[in-house]
């Protein structure tokens, strides 16, 4: 069987007849340029309706400290107060209250690795649409994950941090923070493995379930992972649980309906066991079930992609948006599909106005899912080798 599929793999006049079960439409552009590299998304809805994006990249590759609230009625978005700091690939979180934690990150001017790393936090109020400043991290950390426990506190995990001026390294430290007293402690012990770029998944009986990673391994050299682990908030401890089928960086994971997870794609799973070298973006998934704390392959998405988005729909279907492809990250896909998990079939729906990866998703308060931002362009598809990165905004009705 190929390990590739083209966009256009699998389908057939019934996926496209399916496909226009979906559509996207424009809907205004953010302030500037913006995208985010990281596993979390950028965007947090909040309980008025709104969505609030903060931070994220330019083409540059330079922090930003806007922030953005998203009018649903108005389709437009308005300016709210700025952070205190510049942010990327940081963490946004919403609390149990209603506002908005965000962490760590990397600031300033794209310096390559000696970028500075942040271990301050702060927290937007919607009420007030200001941030406060509250407890920073132990540690300065990006490319963390940031979890909202049931107990109302937030589990910040790993991450990358300055190494030197010319080299990064990956953490295996985590700590909890508590709104209360806004403060951070450490975790009764680290993780078992140090990983960066990794999904989190809040499970159903409130332990947290990290699957995958990467580590770098050089100058802007990442290798993916397969190790994952869960965390108990009760016990402070973390226990290894089962391997993923593939080593897997820029995927993402989702808790769904029935209270198993799902992984889609992520970079090249590069050397085989058979020895052969696969150097595209992977199309398989991966579903894992706490009770057995085992992975089993899913079917595969009609596309390999990475740095893409996956959002759970109210109908308990999964809706997976954009990326690209790890051999070149060249181009933006603008085509978008839907798992059901009790058929385990995919089906291609209506693709974005406009190409991206690496951007921002939510889900709307009237079911709706809006994207933002993100990468279009880059590389050999870009004339002066920069990136092209778009203030563009889609939604998505079912």
């Amino acid at each position: 069987m190929s390990t590739h599929r083209s966009l256009a793999a699998g389908q057939t006049p019934a996926a496209d007849a399916a496909a226009a079960a979906g559509t996207w439409t424009a809907a205004g552009e953010l302030p500037g340029e913006v995208y985010w590299a990281g596993a979390q998304s950028g965007a947090v809805p909040l309980a008025d309706g709104t969505v609030l994006m903060a931070g994220g990249e330019d083409r540059g590759r330079n922090a930003q400290d806007t922030a953005v609230l998203f009018d649903p009625a108005a389709r437009e978005w308005r300016p709210t107060a700025a952070l205190s700091v510049t942010r990327r690939l940081h963490t946004l979180t919403k609390l149990a209250d209603g506002r908005i934690l965000a962490a760590g990150g990397l600031s300033g001017p794209y310096g390559g690795v000696s970028q500075t790393g942040v271990a301050s936090a702060e927290v937007y109020d919607p009420a007030t649409r200001g941030w406060t400043a509250t407890g920073a991290m132990h540690e300065s950390r990006f490319a963390h994950s940031a979890t909202l426990l049931a107990d109302g506190r937030v589990l910040a995990t790993g991450g990358i941090a300055p190494r030197s001026a010319l080299s990064q390294k990956v953490l295996a430290s985590a700590e909890v923070y508590d709104p209360a007293t806004g403060e951070w402690t450490p975790t009764a012990e680290p993780m078992n493995d140090a990983r960066g770029g990794h999904p989190a998944v809040l499970l159903r009986n409130g332990t947290v379930l990290l699957a995958g990673g990467m580590v770098p391994i050089g100058r802007g050299l990442y290798a993916g992972q397969s190790f994952c682990e869960v965390y108990d908030p009760a016990a402070g401890t973390w226990t290894p649980t089962g391997d993923l089928g593939s080593v897997r960086k820029s995927h993402q994971a989702t808790l769904l309906r029935d209270g198993t997870v799902l992984v889609t794609g992520g970079d090249s799973p590069g050397l085989q066991d058979d020895w052969t070298y696969n150097p595209y973006s992977q199309w398989t998934a991966e579903r894992y079930d706490p009770a057995t704390g085992a992975w089993s392959a899913a079917e595969g998405m009609t596309t390999g992609r990475s740095h893409h988005r996956a959002v759970l729909l109210r109908s308990g279907r999964l809706l997976v948006i954009g990326g690209t492809d790890d051999s070149t990250f060249d181009v933006g896909y603008q085509n978008a599909e839907v798992y059901d998990p009790q058929a385990r079939t995919w089906t291609p729906t209506g693709g974005m106005v406009e190409g991206r990866w690496a951007f921002a998703a939510a889900e709307l308060a009237d079911g709706g899912v809006l994207v933002a931002g993100g990468l279009v362009r880059s590389g050999a598809a870009v004339p002066d080798s920069g990136d092209v990165v778009t203030a563009g905004t889609e939604v998505f009705t079912a």
